[in-house]
Order: C-alpha cells, then structure tokens, then sequence
C-alpha cells in the first residue's frame, strides 16, 4: 500500500520514486506475479503457491499521477487506486478527469476509499451508511458504476462498519495491518504492507518479499473497535493443522505503547492465546506475529486494534 510519490515533506506516507522503481524491479527480479484486480477472486483461490503481489494506493493524491503512474503504465502493471470522493479535484489530489483518463486502462481499479476519508468506526450507523452512499453515488456519476473494492479509512474497521460494507455490495475491504493475503483470510478484512519512505527502505522490501501467508481458522475478538472495557482484548488465534513448527512462532505487540515480545500460551496444538500485559493507549493496538520457514522465508500476521476514544 502507497501513499504519495516524491512529496519528501511527508516521510510517514511518501516513497522516494527511485525506491519504487527498485521496488517495481525487485518484484519483477523475484518473478512474482502482478495481481489484475479484474482477476483478484481467481487469483486468491487458485495456483495458491504461486507469489504474487496487488500494488494498491490510497487517496489518489496528484503526486501519484505525477511521478508513480507512468512507470506503472509503461509497463502496464496492474493495480487499485482508492479514492475518497469529498477529496477529488482539491488541491494536491487527482481530479475525476485525472481518474477517468487512468481507469480506461483493463490493468487498473479505482476502488473506494469512502467519501469524506474521516474516523468512520466512530461514526454512528446512520452516519456511516450517509457517508459510503454519497460515495457510492458519486462513483456512479464519474465513473457509470461503483467499486467491488474498498479500502478502510486509515486501515480502522468495527464489526458494525464492516457490515455495512458488506450490505452495501462491496466484495472486499482492506485495512492497513501487515500480513500476506491467502484464501483462508476474511474477505473484509484483507491485510496490506504499509509502504513508506521508513518501510520502503530497499532492504525492508527485500524482507516484505520474503513472507508467506499465515493461514488460520479465525481470530477472535472479532471486533477491533475496544474501550476500556475490552482493553487490553484478550486475543486467540485458531490455526490450521498443517503448519510446521508453529510452537516456533513469536509475536510482538505494542501495549502501552511499548514494542515488546507477546507473551504467548497454545491451548492445545493449534490454538494460540496472546497475553498482553498492559492496555492500547495509543490511537491503533497492534500485534505482528511470524514464524520462520526454509530458505530464509517467514510467515506473517497483523492485527490491529482501535482504541475508542475517551
């Protein structure tokens, strides 16, 4: 997932477009397939030892059309753009006549992204199903249809704000917790490497290459929106009874925002408990957990928590 392309003044979502060049490169070097969003159910479910990555970018800033969208078109490299309707046209972000040029092109999606791009998990229902319908119907009039695919304001979802995803026809939704997208992962909660000028260092993406799916049953709680009263959550993870050496696994969370090694228990073969020892208080609670393959491959797993405001 990108952000902006050579707006230096923004390092937390900004790629340097020499980087995302070697990016591109090094995809390429590794033989790894570049996902067509047209083709992404086919592709999830099917060859699924083949590596192959979806470039996405949110927010549809001027700067990707600028810097990042030639090279992508060059070489017709496919990829999802998300854009928040409300920002279209603003200063520093793409107009419709922008979008509508790139989204002629069978290589690329432009997904939604919302229409106001605000905290929508601490909207209420009302206001969410308000927000996602203007943007819906603005898709339809700048573009003839709307999306299938839809991308969660600052990767933050709630039980309530995925449903309502989901009734409102969209197929997937991803949010911004690092993790490598298999058939087994919910179709609405679809994981995505955060890429920027700290994570887009080449030697990092040279790792980000390097991991593989972590398959599991399910993750509970499945509500990621916490308060006081569910903080810290208490985490278990259901995995599939295929995985070798998975008593190998480490995970690591950021209670009291602090990075530390989790502290786990399995009950049972394939049932992991994570223990957090303190609360989220910063805005997002996050665990990453990875496990060691051969030849210098790992699994890996995000989640991410919000924590409610008080």
């Amino acid at each position: 997932m990108y952000h902006r392309f050579e707006e230096n003044k923004y390092p937390s979502t900004n790629i340097k477009i020499n980087d995302f060049k070697e990016h591109i490169e090094l995809i390429k070097k590794d033989n790894i397939k570049f996902v067509n969003p047209s083709n992404f159910e086919n592709e999830l479910n099917n060859n699924k030892k083949e590596r192959k990555i979806l470039i996405t970018i949110d927010d549809g800033y001027q700067s990707f059309y600028d810097n990042a969208w030639p090279i992508l078109k060059k070489d017709k490299i496919p990829f999802i753009l998300f854009v928040s309707t409300r920002e279209v046209g603003k200063k520093g972000y793409m107009s419709w006549e922008n979008i509508r040029e790139i989204e002629q092109y069978d290589f690329v999606e432009i997904g939604n992204h919302s229409h106001t791009h605000d905290y929508l998990v601490d909207f209420d229902e009302k206001g969410i199903q308000n927000d996602l319908a203007t943007s819906i119907k603005i898709f339809k009039e700048e573009l003839g249809k709307n999306s299938i695919f839809f991308s969660y304001p600052f990767g933050e979802y709630s039980v309530n704000l995925k449903d309502i995803v989901i009734s409102l026809g969209f197929k997937y939704a991803f949010g911004q917790h690092s993790g490598v997208a298999d058939y087994t992962k919910n179709l609405f909660e679809m994981p995505r490497f955060p890429i920027n000028e700290k994570y887009g260092e080449i030697n990092r993406f040279k790792t980000i290459l390097k991991t593989l799916p972590f398959p599991y049953k399910s993750i509970q709680p499945e509500e990621r929106y916490i308060d006081d009263a569910n903080n810290p959550p208490k985490v278990n993870i259901q995995f599939y009874d295929n995985l070798i050496n998975l008593k190998n696994i480490n995970c690591f969370s950021n209670e009291e925002d602090k990075w530390r090694n989790s502290k786990i228990r399995f009950n049972g073969v394939n049932n992991l408990n994570i223990n957090l020892e303190g609360k989220f208080i910063t805005e997002r609670g996050r665990i990453n957990c990875s496990l060691r393959e051969t030849n210098g491959f790992y699994r890996w797993l995000g989640i991410q928590f919000v924590v409610k405001e008080k």
